[in-house]
């Protein structure tokens, strides 16, 4: 959103209208002591071995040392855990009972305590001579190898050849700058501009290389704008000036695309693939600035040679080595393991998953009275309604401008009337005013980020002079909560809900976690708030591993330029790789004034985002959907139309994310792993397993050349035409819609009634579209809870299977036992694409009724195709959506 620039030190700037991105005004790698230093270091020059290795409390455990330790440099200490489903832990760090000045940051509330539950506790290791190494069991397939001399950890197959997976240390690039005192170095401090960090313990930077094996590219590493397949940054055919992979987060307004400069977040996660099929990952929990390079081919002597191995370097500015290896060996087991770490998606109420409407800012009530009655008028549904900076009383928050929003509960309570909500925005910069009595209870319970004079931090943001609460405290993390009290939040109701932007500051090693902990707060604080009876919402800006817990993030302040609605994807996709599924990007860029075509085509890719809203700057034009003359309000109306048609399944793949990790949107080659033709493939995606969407990201196209993966057929979405497997098709792009492909063998929920929210279509009934493969077969599930609570979580949900097999439609439940709930949703339409003989009737069981059935063009929701193939369609069978039944095609 607004323009928030933190270099090393907080300072908001309060006029954004007056600054553009300056690529000078952030540092380079080479005005990086830490990155400079980690990149001018030559492969081998790490002189580590491993000693004393044994087993302590379930851990393989050693001593690192310099092979000729001259200068009596003190021993790091290895710790090597191992956990369930292919995950090994690495950790180093300084020899504590040797007092080091002070103990190294390690980062809390990440990792899930269930992680433990699953930790296999070695009781002895094998030997091997040559290289002298010890090796620990991690499952049936994989081992974990700790090479003595020289030092080197790696995951490998067990059986057959022993195929390495991932190595730290197979170049020799590891270095820990261990802590000092006063006199026994002359790093202290840095410079950059003006600002100078000091740093008394001395540098305590960390640099490590990772190998991937088998791989034909790497993945990861939010938040860029950039490809999805990350481009080497150093070697031969790289230009000399290209920076490393920057995690450092910022809040960079109009941010260019193609560039590997951070942005919001950050989140060391990398994963990488290749043409066997097979993906690992790699993941260094730190919250310091990070630096990664992704190594060319041929960096170095020993690189390349036929074997398909991608090297990567680390480097970081502090903490300590707490890695984690992802044996994998599928796609979706990577993301899962990962999600075993760090946690899974919270899931969201039914609503967030609708289309929300903001703009910074609408004016007053009769503003948001106005831009509700419309959506109305013109037949557009959506759920929510969000206020920016402007609704607080001189951006103080948890107030309300009085003029402008005199009755913010009877304002919210009309939209809740309609099943709407509102979002109001609450960011981290608290203002400095004794009269505030948020800043007044926060300074008196010594509550705020200190400087380093002890002093509360002083920093200058959209109020002014403002501070920021300490959100590392949990104790302070409890009251920041309770600030979202009813009581504490006058004029909020129930149905308001959050959002926290601007949320990337930090101080000192925390840099990067502050915006976690804050999100985090917040989502806590509204549990509290319901009594642990209603799901939160929030959205945030800075992401961390974890944040996927809390809620939903979007990618910042993005531009009304075709090349910004390009770049969205591979973000998105990138997001969903490392546990942030509930993702999305502004429509139309938040800067500047978008075409209509533009804004068309963002709707109708947006419609596929997990995170659907639009949003705008206040120097903008007003750009709700109907402003754009008749014909673009009637393809932005269809656009939003097809959302909520299909909220059914992305509800359920919501779900999925939710138990398992596995993201929302994905990548092609996540559902097909071995077709290479979609690795670098970043403006197609997935949409669960079921559906493929191809963006239209040029001005003036009406065609578009589309990849469909695997053997099997698509359906068109549109028309229900049916597309060979395998191939490049040049697909028709008009401005009606974007090319999207039901895949064979698959059944997608829908809900086809236009109403005003998706409170209002609770009680619809349910339509199946069936997308038969060659053996004339398909599955799909349906997830149904009461899409607000935490009774999911106690067994208050409905999962159905269905199965369409020799000519018969099963339902079947796949929830436990003890799940429990009823639903009164008939199916009022089942529809067979690729049904190979014209049937005359449909027998449903138990209920020994025919069904009636039709043949006819195919339908979207109300939208009915102008050309295509005829479709068998069964209408109204009668049947239940939490029942077991049959239907059998006659």
């Amino acid at each position: 959103m607004r323009s928030l620039l933190f270099t090393l030190s907080l300072l908001c700037f309060a006029s954004q209208t007056s600054l553009s991105w300056k690529k000078e005004e952030f540092r380079s790698c080479d005005q990086t002591p830490f990155c400079k230093r980690a990149r001018s270091r030559s492969p081998g020059a790490c002189s580590l071995i491993a000693t004393d290795v044994t087993i302590a409390d379930g851990d393989l455990v050693a001593k690192l040392t310099p092979k000729d330790n001259d200068d009596q440099i003190n021993p790091l200490v290895l710790s090597l855990s191992v956990y369930g489903d292919g995950i090994v832990r690495l950790r180093i760090d300084e020899d504590h009972s040797l007092n080091p000045p002070k103990k190294r940051f390690r980062v809390p509330d990440v990792v899930v305590p269930e992680l433990e539950e699953k930790k296999i506790r070695l009781e002895k290791f094998a030997t091997e001579n040559d290289p002298p190494s010890s090796v620990v069991y991690v499952s049936d397939g994989y081992e974990a190898v700790v090479r003595h001399e020289p030092f080197e950890v790696y995951v490998r197959e067990r059986s057959g050849d022993r195929r390495r997976v991932v190595s730290l240390n197979s170049r020799g690039l590891f270095d820990f700058e261990q802590l000092g005192k006063k006199g026994e170095g002359d790093d202290w401090e840095e410079k950059f501009r003006t600002h100078t960090d000091s740093r008394p313990f001395g540098s305590q930077s960390i640099s490590f290389d990772v190998s991937f094996y088998e791989s034909s590219f790497v993945y990861g590493i939010p938040e860029h704008a950039t490809s999805f397949a990350l481009k080497p940054t150093k070697g031969p055919g790289v230009e000399e000036s290209t920076e490393p992979y920057r995690l450092f987060n910022l809040d960079v307004f109009e941010y260019e695309h193609e560039s590997p400069f951070g942005l919001y977040g950050s989140i060391p996660f990398m994963v990488s693939h290749g043409g066997t099929g097979k993906s690992s990952g790699f993941f260094w929990l730190n919250a310091a600035e990070m630096q990664i390079d992704v190594l060319a081919e041929g960096w170095d002597a020993e690189s390349g040679g036929g074997e398909s191995r991608i090297d990567t370097l680390w480097m970081s500015e502090a903490g300590i080595v707490d890695t984690f290896f992802f044996a994998g060996p599928e796609p979706k087991d990577v993301v899962r393991q990962y999600a075993s770490v760090t946690g899974t998606s919270a899931m969201p109420q039914l609503f967030a998953t609708g289309y929300h409407q903001c703009r910074w800012n609408y004016k007053d009530e009769e503003d948001v009275a106005q831009v509700d009655s419309k959506f109305d008028e013109h037949d557009i549904p959506y759920d929510v309604l969000w206020l920016d900076i402007e609704h607080t009383d001189g951006k103080r928050y948890f107030t309300w401008d009085s003029a402008l929003f005199p009755n913010p509960e009877e304002m919210q309570k009309k939209l809740d009337a309609k099943g709407r909500r509102m979002v109001t925005i609450v960011d981290p910069h608290i203002k400095r005013d004794d009269s505030y009595f948020l800043h007044k209870e926060a300074t008196e319970m010594g509550y705020y980020v200190k400087d380093s004079s002890g002093k509360d931090f002083d920093g200058w943001c959209w109020p002014g002079s403002s501070s920021y609460i300490d959100m590392l405290s949990p104790e302070i993390r409890e009251w920041w909560g309770g600030r979202f009290s009813y009581k504490n939040y006058v004029g909020s109701t129930p149905s308001l809900y959050i959002w926290n932007d601007m949320n990337e500051p930090s101080v000192f090693n925390v840099h990067n976690a502050y915006g976690y902990y804050f999100h985090m707060a917040t989502s806590d604080g509204l549990v509290m708030r319901g009594e642990g009876k209603d799901r939160p919402f929030v959205l945030s800006r800075a992401i961390f591993p974890g944040t996927q817990r809390y809620g939903a993030i979007w990618t910042g302040d993005n531009t009304a330029e075709w090349e910004h609605l390009r770049v969205s994807i591979p973000m998105l996709l990138t997001l969903g790789l490392t546990g942030i599924t509930f993702s999305g990007a502004d429509i139309g860029g938040f800067f500047g004034n978008p075409e209509p075509e533009l804004l068309v085509r963002w709707y109708q890719v947006g419609a596929y985002y997990p995170f659907f809203r639009g949003h705008a700057h206040h120097d903008t034009k007003r750009r709700e959907p109907w402003l754009f003359g008749e014909r673009n309000t009637e393809l932005m109306r269809d656009a939003i139309h097809t959302r909520y048609t299909l909220l059914p399944y992305f509800y359920t793949l919501f779900r999925e994310a939710n138990v398992t990790g596995v993201p929302v949107l994905r990548p092609l080659w996540m559902e097909f792993p071995q077709d290479e033709a979609t690795f670098s493939n970043d403006e197609a995606f997935m949409v669960g397993n079921g559906l493929l969407v191809q963006g239209v990201y040029t001005k003036g196209t009406t065609h578009a050349s589309v990849y469909l993966p695997g053997k099997e057929s698509w359906y068109d979405l549109r028309n229900g035409k049916t597309y060979v497997g395998g191939k490049t098709h040049k697909m028709d792009a008009p401005e009606e819609s974007i090319p999207a492909f039901q895949r064979a063998g698959t059944v997608i929920p829908r809900k086809d009634r236009f109403r005003r929210s998706s409170f209002q279509m609770d009680n619809d009934p349910y339509t199946l579209v069936i997308a038969l493969n060659s053996s004339q077969e398909a599955d799909g599930e349906l997830y149904i809870d009461d899409g607000k609570s935490f009774e999911f979580k106690r067994g208050a949900y409905i999962h159905r299977r269905f199965v369409f097999s020799n000519g018969v439609l099963t339902s079947k439940n796949i929830a436990p036992p003890e799940a429990s709930l009823s639903s009164q949703c008939l199916i009022d339409r089942i529809i067979l694409l690729g049904h190979s003989s014209g049937p005359n009737s449909a027998l449903v069981e138990p209920l020994n009724q025919k069904a009636e059935i039709e043949m006819g063009p195919l339908r979207m929701g109300g939208l009915v195709a102008s050309s295509g193939t005829n479709v068998l369609t069964i209408r109204k069978p009668g049947v239940r959506v939490d029942q077991d039944w049959t239907i059998k095609i006659l």
